[in-house]
């Protein structure tokens, strides 16, 4: 990959010029500085497929449930891609999503984890993200922050069996265990 030089943070349309039209890797945009992180692995993908199929199945009409790589474009510099969000199927364009989704979830993998704990969770907080969810399928674990106040505050943290129960962005019963499942 080749960088061009660019006075100042790169833009999406920069990032949309770098980004190769196949590849496991996931290139995001995140204050004008691109980040490159690997594939996912087993557990990661365990996680994505078992929480969108439990999402898909009892979310309400209008809302749909997008998978990484999908585009959250929050600003001009900053283009992130959640590895499951929900948000309203008014709000999506045929490219990715131009505003704040109800729902970001990330699940932590050695590569991303610094960068899911603290800087796109700070991202999805200044944007609005009413809902945060972080997994680690290593424990496993849900933590779900709730925006309060333009600051997430975590309302729940389960782990293994624990039963979990959101209301945001729709009523959903599980425990994290459950999204182990192969």
């Amino acid at each position: 990959m080749t960088i061009p030089s660019h006075p100042g943070p790169l833009t999406r349309a920069d990032l949309d010029a770098l980004r190769p039209p196949e590849g496991s890797e996931r290139y995001e945009l995140l204050d004008g500085a691109i980040i490159v992180t690997p594939g996912p692995g087993r557990w990661h993908q365990a996680v994505v497929v078992e929480l969108t199929v439990l999402l898909r199945s009892n979310r309400p009409d209008g809302l749909v449930i997008k998978t990484a790589p999908f585009d959250v474009a929050l600003a001009e510099d900053t283009v992130l891609q959640p590895d499951l969000l929900v948000a309203g199927r008014d709000d999506l364009t045929a490219k990715d999503l131009p505003t704040a989704p109800l729902l970001a979830v990330e699940v932590l993998s050695p590569s991303t984890r610094r960068i899911d704990l603290l800087l796109k969770r700070d991202r999805f907080a200044a944007a609005g993200v009413p809902s945060y969810w972080i997994i680690d399928p290593d424990v496993p674990s849900v933590t779900v922050l709730e925006l309060h106040d333009g600051a997430y505050r975590a309302v729940q943290m389960r782990r293994g069996d624990e039963p979990v129960h959101v209301t945001m962005p729709f009523p959903l019963d599980f425990r994290p265990s459950d999204l182990l499942l192969e």
